[in-house]
Formats: C-alpha cells, structure tokens, sequence
C-alpha cells in the first residue's frame, strides 16, 4: 500500500471484519440459549428464530441469536446474523467464533447431514449454501450471492423424471482464509484449497489449487498468490493483491 493509502487510484482502508479477538457473549446470552434448548422443541425454536428474524433491533438480534444457538450442535461467541435469514435443519450446524451471516442468508442442511463453519467467517447478503456436506475452514469470506451446490440428482433411470430419481450428495470444501467472489457457483465434490481466491461470477467444476487465483465459466486458474504454487505450475507468479475477485468480507 502507499503510503497515500491507495492502489491503482483505488482508496484503500482497513478491513473492518476479522482482525479484532471475538468477544465473549454475555452471560445472559447463553443462559438465554440454554434454557430455550431445556424448554422449546425444535420447532419452537425454529418459529422464535423467524419471528425475531425481520428486524435489526437489538432485542430481535439477542432473540434469533439465542435460538440459534439452542438449535445449533455447536455455536461460538460472537455471532452476528442478519436479518431474513433463512436456515433448514440448523441441528446439524457446527458454527465457530465470530462468524458473520448477512442479509437473506439460506442455509440449507440435511437430517442426516453435517454442516461446519469455521471461526471468524463472513458469508455476504443472500447467499445459498448447499450444506447437507459442506465445511467452510476458519477466515473464508464468501460474497454475497455466492452459491454452492452439495447435491444433485442422478438423473437415473432416464424413464423417470430427474426430480424424483437419486439424490448424490457430494461433500463441498473450501479450506481456511480461501475467497468466494460474489455470485461465483461451485458445484458438488469441489474443493477450493487454503487461501485460494474465485473470482466473481465463477462456476468452479473442478477443484482450486491453494493460493490459486480462478476466473471464468467454467473457471480456469489466472494466476497465484503464492510464488511456489505458481513455480510448482509452471505459471508467472502472481501479486497479492486481490481486489477484483475477493468477496470484499466485512464492507461496511
């Protein structure tokens, strides 16, 4: 950065998510939580959640949080949600500390399936989340409108229609301080490797390398940000600096 504080004309500033320690919940917080989880069914808890889910005020804010951590497997401090979010079967999520879900967020999970979400990861406003097999590593940020897909339908035998033939679930993983752009798409089975970046609007169909940087439809590796990967490639080395495919987590 110069010392202006700019990149090619751009301003730049300090990012505003994830570098402070996440605070502890107050105590009243998860004594909250704790005595819904003893007292309301799972789908009370689900109705509380929609019925403080609409407004940003703090009451509504302590109100969704507490039910979602009485519903969750496991749930760090810190959690902040927007509002209109929407989540299926948020028994199989296991959230971290500090993690951020904004506006519109839905999550969707599976009965019988597994949803991680590591500590101090910021997923952008109207987001879809796939996550009957997903775990998303510590520091992702996800852009708002990303997607991924966990699942799909065989489309087996073909004198059925696709809906009703076999669901494959393919499990999903993006390691940890890797970077969905927004409305980028990845599909079943993929793996987006440690600190690698997906460029906006990219449909990933194929595993991404760490510190590779993706672009494209479907997306193709345009460069690195680390210098061995690209060595190891045999590709130019790339800059760090990201700022035309990083879901910018945590703008405010």
């Amino acid at each position: 950065m110069s010392p202006e504080g700019r990149i090619d004309g751009a301003r730049v500033v300090p990012a505003v998510f994830g570098r402070s320690a996440t605070p502890a919940d107050p105590n009243y917080l998860r004594e909250l939580a704790l005595e819904l989880k003893q007292r309301c069914s799972p789908g009370e808890l689900m109705s509380l959640f929609r019925r403080f889910g609409a407004d940003d005020g703090f009451v509504d804010g302590i109100m969704r949080t507490a039910a979602l951590q009485a519903m969750a497997r496991s749930c760090g401090d810190g959690l902040r949600l927007g509002t209109g979010i929407s989540l299926r079967h948020p028994e199989t999520f296991e959230i971290g500390a500090g993690v951020c879900f904004g506006e519109g967020v839905v999550i969707h999970g599976r009965y019988d399936g597994r949803c991680v979400i590591g500590d101090k990861v910021w997923i952008g406003a109207h987001s879809f989340l796939d996550a009957r097999d997903l775990v998303l590593g510590d520091h992702v940020g996800w852009g708002p409108g990303a997607k991924v897909l966990g699942s799909e339908h065989t489309g087996e035998p073909l004198d059925v229609p696709i809906i009703a033939t076999d669901l494959r679930i393919a499990p999903v993983r993006v390691e940890a301080w890797a970077d969905i752009g927004v409305n980028a798409v990845l599909l079943p089975g993929i793996t987006v490797g440690r600190g690698a970046i997906v460029g906006a609007g990219a449909v990933v169909t194929r595993d991404v390398p760490a510190f590779a940087k993706v672009a494209g439809t479907p997306a193709r590796i345009v460069g690195w940000r680390h210098a061995e990967g690209a060595a190891a490639h045999g590709a130019a080395g790339g800059s760090a600096t990201a700022h035309h495919f990083t879901s910018a987590g945590g703008a405010e």
